[in-house]
């Protein structure tokens, strides 16, 4: 058996042919898998479960569905959709994860994150997710109105695409010395994480041992998934 991964589906109206491709992924491919693992960013924002949406609807239909065929999924949230709660979670028969849960995974004691927190050379990143973590900050967010949390959501993303284009890609990629030192924190030989869109099998040695860092690929235009099997290499590409 199999143990499924994905992230930065970043699903949303706009694109549905990409949430038509992981609604066929639930329920083809994860369906005869042990587990699926969605480590952040599912959706393209999220802005409270009581502003769900047809999307929101058919994925959390996707995965209740893929729930009572057995299989469960896990969730660990991301920098786009941390705001995703217990309510929805329900809904979808998903497993809620703090981020940097280790798990074993056919065999192998695995650390699983989203990936944000990695990238420490991004400071104003940082210092927004820290505030955005805040339990007040978002207390006082989800009281505001829908709509206004929608505008906000927006205003955010837009301010987002702009200060990636502007920065180079070293800033906004993980640093090394902050995987080394949580790989250490958390004892573990592989790490699997999302977030910067630059899939890859990274082989590393730290401290005389050989360890590996695995990063997901996006669903912006294609579907990335990581597949796991007992006494296997694991598997990283493309759905198309």
């Amino acid at each position: 058996m199999t143990t499924l991964f994905v992230s930065d589906l970043h699903l949303d109206a706009s694109r549905p042919r990409i949430t038509r491709l992981f609604g066929e992924f639930v329920r083809d491919e994860a369906s005869r898998a042990n587990a699926l693992y969605i480590l952040g960013d599912l959706f393209e924002a999220w802005i409270g479960d009581d502003a769900d949406d047809a999307t929101g609807d058919e994925v959390a239909a996707a995965l209740a569905a893929l729930h009572a065929r057995g299989v469960p999924s896990f969730f660990i949230h991301g920098n786009r959709d941390f705001l995703l709660g217990d309510a929805y979670a329900r809904r979808a028969r998903m497993t809620l994860l703090p981020d940097a849960s280790v798990v074993e995974i056919e065999g192998e004691r695995t650390l699983l994150m989203h990936g944000d927190t990695l990238c420490t050379d991004d400071a104003p990143y940082q210092a927004f997710r820290a505030q955005a973590h805040a339990p007040a900050w978002q207390r006082a967010f989800l009281a505001r109105p829908i709509e206004e949390r929608r505008v906000f959501a927006a205003q955010a993303r837009a301010e987002s695409q702009r200060y990636t284009r502007s920065v180079g890609d070293a800033i906004t990629d993980v640093n090394a010395e902050a995987v080394a030192s949580t790989l250490r924190a958390h004892g573990v030989r592989r790490l699997v994480h999302g977030h910067t869109h630059r899939p890859a099998r990274h082989r590393l040695e730290l401290d005389g041992t050989p360890v590996e860092r695995i990063v997901l690929g996006d669903w912006y235009e294609q579907g990335s998934v990581l597949r796991c099997s007992y006494g296997r290499d694991p598997v990283l590409e493309s759905l198309s």
